[in-house]
């Protein structure tokens, strides 16, 4: 199996869908806002576990691309706002939507993603019964999406942030949304709640232990691959299961927090202590943990191809190196 095929296949559906669901409409600079990112691509992960549950619950995942596009333009609602908070001025290569619209604009395009996202979810041709489940579940996830990132920006302004606090951030920030996903598309699959509640289990667990990996990549991925500077995480002070768990263990670290005048050199003796401090080896192991109870999960279900692709697809959002 070729999980990029795999994903490209569905990835296909998904792009027509955007287009059909979302199309260019008056006022036009407003809808070429709100499609900029939607429109830029990338692996539709979301989309595609959406779309895997369904499958492997014994659902026609073509009757559920409303729904991953729904998912879909969520995701990209957060990046439209994340860049605007974060004064990030490019996204998936390009000049983010605050850059060529104005934040006026790119908080009114976020905001009809978001608004739309809901639109389509809630006219679906399926049970409503099913459909209300899933409203409710996107509001939910919607809210703490927002909680998570709040607790990010709060966490900038404090000294000190446990590892609890740290794993309640990336769960609300992160995984929640994949957790979602699966939900959603086993519930229009026609699954139980017991099926769906594990699907939901699976996407969360997966969810976490992608952003914690996401923070070692961070650290150990060479920048001609990372395409953005080696430890910017640290440079910048960012709250990290890393740099928590270095912290609270006296490992002092010259670069953390002090902002963009740091040296290459600078980033490897970083690096060097913490790997000696065993930091970075201590989130590696807590992501192959907290992975592993997620695929765990799955083992409600019979076996099918479906299900095959949803663990691979696991197993890439943890061990990718970018």
């Amino acid at each position: 199996m070729d999980l990029m095929d795999e994903l490209k296949k569905r990835s296909v559906y998904v792009d027509k869908g955007i287009e059909e669901l979302l199309p260019i409409s008056h006022p036009e600079e407003l809808y070429k806002a709100s499609r900029y990112l939607p429109d830029a691509g990338g692996k539709r992960l979301r989309p595609a576990v959406l779309m895997l549950s369904t499958e492997a619950v014994g659902g026609d995942p073509m009757s559920v691309i409303p729904a991953a596009v729904a998912l879909e333009l969520v995701h990209n609602f957060t990046l439209v706002h994340d860049d605007i908070m974060d004064n990030d001025d490019v996204r998936r290569g390009m000049p983010a939507v605050h850059v060529k619209w104005g934040s006026e604009g790119a908080i009114l395009a976020g905001d009809t993603l978001y608004s739309k996202a809901f639109e389509i979810l809630s006219v679906m041709e399926k049970d409503p019964g099913s459909i209300l489940k899933c409203v409710a579940l996107l509001s939910k996830t919607c809210t703490e999406i927002c909680e998570g990132q709040w607790l990010d920006i709060d966490f900038e302004k404090r000294d000190i942030v446990s590892e609890e606090e740290y794993l309640e951030m990336v769960e609300k920030k992160t995984s929640v949304l994949y957790g979602a996903a699966a939900k959603v598309g086993a519930l229009l699959g026609g699954a139980s709640d017991e099926v769906a509640d594990a699907m939901y289990e699976f996407g969360r667990l997966v969810g976490i232990s992608f952003q914690i990996q996401d923070d070692v990549i961070d650290m150990v991925t060479p920048e001609d691959i990372l395409g953005k500077v080696r430890g910017s995480d640290l440079i910048e002070g960012k709250r990290t299961l890393i740099a928590i768990h270095a912290l609270n263990h006296g490992v002092e670290l010259e670069i953390f927090g002090k902002g963009g005048s740091v040296s290459p050199e600078q980033i490897d003796e970083a690096v060097s202590i913490l790997e000696d401090s065993g930091s970075i080896k201590y989130a590696q192991d807590l992501s192959t943990e907290t992975l592993e109870r997620g695929k765990r999960m799955l083992d409600i279900l019979g076996d099918s191809e479906a299900k095959n692709i949803l663990l691979a697809v696991a197993d890439y959002m943890v061990t990718r190196n970018y």
